[in-house]
């Protein structure tokens, strides 16, 4: 047995000279996947305390309690933040990790203000919905949105690695994949959310609804490298209703505000507001929603 791990044993340095794009030795010690699980879990309970915690939160502890989370998620997160910062500027001062945190914590009072509205938004666009605290403590999407929404002030930052460690934590738990880039107003509301997927240069307005399995996505990926920073999801504007399975393509194209965009549609081109774009009789049309029924005159049939 001992030969056999020795002979192993070689075969697996061996590995780790022809991949040493997947080794990180002598390098700089990596943001933990593990410490950022629990910043994560802890930034939960902060922005909904009493939801998330075992125990009873009394009013009379919330100073204590909020003092000591605010400390801890600061320390913790400072140390992963420094580890990140240092992967391209190896002589980062801490000073330059203990700010970045600092004015990320700052901003929790406004990501909580978003997640209302979005419990709002939640509420009053899902019937089966039995109040705010069902909301917060069974659908998934609120967890996705609220981890987003904290790792999109950390990208806004130009944080490397952190900010999508933590949203692909939301999503391994979650099934939706929301990129820690994209930009998301307020009232935003996904309803079952399985299989959603919004890209990093993806922009929504406000009281924009979305069901399973809607993807906003790129139109190629083949220029690789040569398309980071540049716009290649698409714009979604206020007021717009996207039914399950559908997938929207291209950073050119924008779905115009009050539109809706019916089940399974595949669409590559931007719509005017308040366009109504179905699959009726094995053809994409696009309709005015200004005009009843009777009167629908399709824009585009393709």
């Amino acid at each position: 047995m001992d030969q056999d791990l020795a002979s192993i044993t070689e075969k697996v340095l061996a590995s780790y000279q022809a991949g040493a794009g997947m080794n990180n030795i002598d390098g700089s010690n990596l943001p933990s996947k593990r410490a950022l699980a629990t910043i994560c879990e802890d930034l939960l309970q902060l922005l909904f305390p009493g939801f998330h915690d075992s125990e009873p939160i009394h009013s009379k502890d919330l100073r204590r309690v909020t003092n000591h989370r605010l400390y801890s998620i600061a320390d913790r997160l400072g140390t992963e933040v420094c580890k990140s910062l240092r992967l391209s500027e190896p002589n980062c001062p801490l000073e330059r990790a203990e700010k970045l945190v600092a004015d990320f914590l700052s901003a929790i009072p406004f990501v909580r203000q978003q997640l209302q509205a979005d419990i709002e938004a939640a509420f009053y666009g899902d019937p089966a919905a039995g109040g705010f605290d069902e909301i917060i403590l069974s659908y998934p999407y609120l967890e996705a949105i609220a981890i987003q929404r904290c790792a999109h002030l950390l990208y806004c930052h130009q944080l490397p690695l952190i900010p999508r460690m933590m949203t692909e934590w939301a999503h391994s738990r979650t099934g939706i994949d929301i990129h820690p880039g994209a930009h998301i107003k307020s009232h935003f509301f996904i309803d079952h959310g399985t299989g959603v997927v919004i890209g990093e240069t993806s922009v929504i307005g406000c009281h924009v609804k979305m069901y399973q399995g809607v993807s906003l996505v790129a139109r190629s990926l083949a220029g690789g490298q040569q398309l980071k920073g540049k716009k290649r999801h698409p714009t979604v504007e206020d007021h717009v209703t996207i039914y399950a399975g559908t997938t929207i393509i291209g950073g050119d194209t924008v779905i115009g505000e009050g539109s809706t965009i019916g089940a399974n549609v595949f669409l590559t081109h931007s719509v005017p507001p308040r366009s109504l774009v179905l699959y009726e009789e094995n053809q994409l049309r696009i309709l005015d929603k200004n005009k009843g029924p009777a009167d629908w005159v399709a824009d585009w049939v393709i």
